[in-house]
């Protein structure tokens, strides 16, 4: 059981909406608001604070600018985020290992 350390769990990722924020942009590396809210099933409001708290942890670049007088606002992975996002996904692989099945 030594290999079972659930402080490496990075909690800023771990949360559903944030993982489901930095599972898609590791893939498509930059979305727009509107895509993400889809994506992900969530409200604006919900959605806001959670691109917040990724980028303060400096896991993802947000850009705002207006195309045809309509507020865009672009979510980007950063290579902080594509590190944190690996490192999460290699301790959550050690958690589970043995035990996923």
């Amino acid at each position: 059981m030594a290999a079972f350390d659930i402080g490496k769990i990075d909690d800023v990722i771990h949360g559903r909406v944030r993982l489901g924020i930095m599972a898609y942009l590791a893939s498509e590396d930059v979305a727009d608001f509107t895509e993400l809210k889809a994506v992900l099933q969530t409200t604006q409001g919900n959605l806001s604070i959670h691109l917040r708290k990724l980028e303060e942890a400096g896991y993802i670049a947000i850009e705002k600018r207006f195309l045809d007088r309509k507020p865009l606002t672009r979510a980007r992975i950063t290579a902080a985020g594509r590190r944190a996002f690996a490192r999460y996904l290699e301790a959550i692989g050690k958690l589970v290992g043995d035990h996923g099945g």
